[in-house]
């Protein structure tokens, strides 16, 4: 998704945000937050119990041709809307982001930005196929900055994302977190990096 010289330009993004704060960012692209397999099971199922009502209402068939006809409807139906370029479209938004809120949550704490030792770690994570963005931040630095500061650098991710410049995203979402970060937590005189400044892929 992001080639490595864009890589290396948000690695030293963070890098120069973390040079004025104790603060520290990590960035995180996934490619989706879930496979949503159950999904399109749902929809043919769905399809496979309505489509009889017509047959039976028009007595179109026996009752051997309207099981057949479900079963039919029910297989196409799951393979056809199990093909990924469908799969996403038909998953209701709010269960995208439902789901790509958890992975990121997951990411928070699998990375450790819940342990630095001020508890100023910022996560900077975007999923693309659930077209979702969002910034976590720890508890210190959480509670000193007002949800709008976050907003604002959410925008600049997902605005690059969408005119496909990725990584033009996240080096302004990780420069805005960097100012807050400094305002709040300047570095100390024993600051040392706690976490690898990169961005990593899923």
């Amino acid at each position: 998704m992001i080639s490595l010289t864009d890589k290396a330009r948000i690695s030293a993004a963070i890098q120069a945000a973390e040079a004025k704060t104790d603060g520290e960012i990590f960035c995180v692209v996934a490619k989706q937050a879930h496979d949503y397999p159950l999904v399109p099971i749902a929809w043919a199922a769905a399809l496979a119990l309505l489509a009889p009502l017509p047959m039976i209402y028009f007595r179109l068939g026996s009752t051997p041709t309207v099981y057949l006809a479900q079963l039919a409807i029910f297989f196409v139906a799951a393979l056809v809307l199990s093909l990924p370029a469908l799969r996403f479209r038909i998953v209701p938004r709010r269960a995208r982001h439902d789901r790509a809120h958890a992975e990121a949550m997951r990411q928070f704490f699998a990375q450790g930005l819940d342990r630095t030792i001020h508890r100023t770690g910022v996560l900077i994570f975007a999923s693309t196929g659930e077209r979702y963005a969002e910034i976590v931040a720890d508890a210190a630095i959480n509670e000193k900055v007002a949800p709008q500061v976050w907003d604002d650098a959410v925008t600049a991710l997902t605005s690059a994302i969408k005119a496909d410049r990725p990584a033009d995203g996240f080096i302004a979402a990780i420069e805005q977190c960097g100012a807050v970060l400094a305002a709040h937590f300047p570095p100390g005189a024993l600051k040392h990096d706690e976490l690898p400044d990169r961005l990593l892929e899923l």
